[in-house]
């Protein structure tokens, strides 16, 4: 049946019979395609039934359905015409793992973080008012999305505002991580109501067995209904807001989901449906273990497991590496916003859960929360992706910057991500931190790099990032393990009088490959790690200016603002006329595909490095014969 269906259209007249078995085959596709190209399947598997409610009971793409984050939105994309390109999923030039305008029409708006689908849904019913136009606007938002404050002030506006739209609170009692926070315990209560979930089926299947039911009658049990409710439910916090609230119903039950909806729809208020549903629904390994397969890696899907093992990845060896200083330093504490799993902060969870804290997806509380524990002299750090932290701009510079508070962040997932895609590169972090004072950026080359420079942190009377990337890292062994870092201090791995390479992280390993090859041909490049993107070692770079016919800067970030606009600066402050060339990413957003396709599209690649450095170095060396 699903391979039939080219548009919502084609689900219409389906009995409910037809569209359960229409989900039983949309979650075999799901599981088939994710198990091959990975991606988010738990969160998918658990928003069948609603998206396929969805898209009976609404019109789309005249009535507007935005979901949340949208690492939701799998079936939502079988049933909008793209089954046909959906084993292209999170591929170069297939389609994306999130919501993309330009994908498909029914794709209402682009996302890939959490908490920002009612306000985006209350502005296209702001303008669908104002423009006399009488279509609906469904937000679609996972109850771990309440852990954001975002969603607070955008249903306060909404409910103010009393304009209809409806929201469809999604809780499956997580969002990656397991939900914390009050709203979560709220969510349960509402959840565990069961004399009245009871109450309720027993009155509906008494209704159904009456023939010929009057609507008056109807309409008076309907309130009486509503009545016992109010009474047995503590519901009235999203009535508090100005929602009408709806719930709680079995977010798998299509027909029960579908009728929910059509009443919603005659509503002339705001409206707030909860559905309880399962992550990874239907597929017994993620519904057992919904955090592991909620952002997963190719895997067998006969037995669960994945096709390649884990290797230790940087945010593991950065909580281990704080578990053994935390033996010893009291006063050393995690925090994280909904991703201690991702991040790797589980194992410091385990080993002192009392100094460990995870916030919810709520960067800003993350940060600010941060600043009051260095306040009292703690040493916190702050397990973050670079995605994600750019959501607490604000908090970074008034907060902790300001104060000269001795706040690490760990900066995982920074640099190309991959198959994420453009809402997920973790390519912002050294622009939009570089320009703030007092703070000290720096990113390890190594495993080892890593691990010194998290020691560095307890040293330093202020704040500290050090950005990492996803991929696993090199263990890094070495003479130099013990050795202390001064902030700064940049280090020479190999001279070369022809060609010097200043590279950041991860691009360190690229330039001494690209040093490599060229030395074949006969070109001497040198190599210095540039661990410190701020401050710089201006000692190391006025030598590296002076003894070099090229200077070369390479990082894996933004061009535009990033280390190499610093070397720049520094270079023209001195006058120094060396030749420079800075590669990185340029100015555009970089679309999903694996992390090898993303280096050749963006120009760091090492093909692509040799090539734009041989072609500089010949026009340097033309321009010194022709002088």
């Amino acid at each position: 049946m699903l391979e039939k269906i080219t548009s919502p259209k084609d689900i219409k007249n389906l009995s409910y019979g037809e569209l359960d078995g229409l989900a039983g085959e949309i979650r075999e596709k799901i599981i088939a395609t994710v198990s091959k190209n990975g991606g988010h399947l738990s969160s998918s598997l658990g928003a069948v039934e609603l998206s396929i409610a969805l898209h009976k009971v609404f019109d789309a793409p005249r009535d507007k359905i935005v979901f949340d984050v949208g690492h939701q939105c799998y079936a939502h994309k079988l049933l909008t015409g793209r089954y046909d390109r959906f084993d292209t999923l999170r591929k170069l030039d297939g389609i994306s793992g999130f919501l993309r305008p330009d994908e498909s029409e029914y794709d209402t708006c682009a996302t890939g973080h959490a908490s920002t689908a009612i306000s985006t849904c209350l502005g296209l019913c702001r303008a669908r008012d104002i423009m006399g136009d009488d279509f609906n606007v469904v937000a679609v938002v996972g109850d771990g999305a309440l852990t954001g404050g975002i969603c607070y002030e955008a249903l306060s506006d909404a409910g103010n505002s009393k304009t209809r739209m409806i929201v469809v609170l999604n809780d499956n009692e997580m969002s990656i991580s397991h939900n914390v926070g009050a709203m979560s315990g709220y969510l349960t209560r509402l959840r565990q109501s069961g004399w009245y979930r009871n109450f309720k089926r027993g009155t509906r299947n008494a209704l159904d067995a009456v023939p010929h039911m009057g609507a008056p009658a109807l309409r008076f049990l309907e309130k009486m209904r509503d009545l016992i409710k109010s009474l047995f439910i503590d519901g009235k916090f999203f009535d508090a807001l100005g929602f009408e609230y709806q719930g709680p119903i079995n977010g798998h039950d299509i027909a029960m989901i579908s009728r929910t909806l059509m009443r919603a729809k005659k509503s002339y208020r705001p409206v707030l449906i909860h559905i309880v549903t399962k992550k990874g629904y239907g597929y017994e390994y993620a519904q057992s273990h919904p955090e592991l397969y909620h952002g997963i890696s190719p895997f067998n899907a006969k037995t669960g497991m994945p096709v390649r093992s884990e290797q230790a990845r940087y945010g593991d060896i950065a909580a281990n590496e704080l578990s053994a200083l935390a033996q010893s330093d009291a006063r050393i504490c995690v925090l994280t916003a909904a991703m201690a799993l991702g991040t790797g902060m589980t194992a410091f969870a385990r080993n002192y859960n009392d100094r460990f804290f995870d916030v919810g997806i709520a960067e800003e509380h993350a940060v600010s929360m941060a600043a009051g524990l260095a306040l009292m002299g703690m040493r916190p750090y702050v397990a973050i992706y670079s995605t994600f932290l750019q959501r607490a701009y604000d908090q970074i510079i008034e907060d902790v910057a300001l104060q000269r508070l001795p706040v690490t962040f760990l900066i995982d997932r920074a640099g190309l991500v991959g198959s994420d895609g453009e809402t997920h590169q973790g390519t912002l972090d050294m622009c939009s931190l570089k320009h703030i004072p007092n703070i000290v950026i720096a990113a390890p080359r190594d495993a080892r790099d890593l691990r010194r420079l998290i020691r560095l942190s307890l040293e330093i009377d202020g704040p500290m990032a050090i950005r990492y990337p996803k991929d696993a890292c090199d263990m890094g062994q070495g003479m130099q393990e013990n050795k202390p870092l001064r902030p700064g201090e940049w280090e020479l791995l190999n001279d070369g009088e022809d060609v010097i390479i200043l590279a950041t992280g991860r691009m360190v390993e690229r330039a001494l490959e690209v040093s490599i090859e060229l030395h074949g041909k006969n070109i001497r490049v040198g190599v210095i790690d540039a661990r410190f993107i701020k401050p710089i070692d201006e000692e190391l770079l006025k030598l590296a200016a002076d003894g070099t016919k090229l200077l070369v800067t390479l990082e894996e970030g933004y061009v535009n603002g990033g280390f190499g606009s610093t070397v720049l600066e520094y270079l023209a402050e001195w006058g120094k006329t060396v030749p420079v060339i800075n590669i990185g990413i340029p100015d555009v957003f970089v679309r999903h595909g694996s992390v090898e396709q993303q280096e050749e599209l963006t120009g760091i690649s090492r093909e692509s490095v040799c090539k734009r450095i041989m072609d500089k170095l010949n026009e340097v060396n033309d321009g010194d014969n022709a002088r």
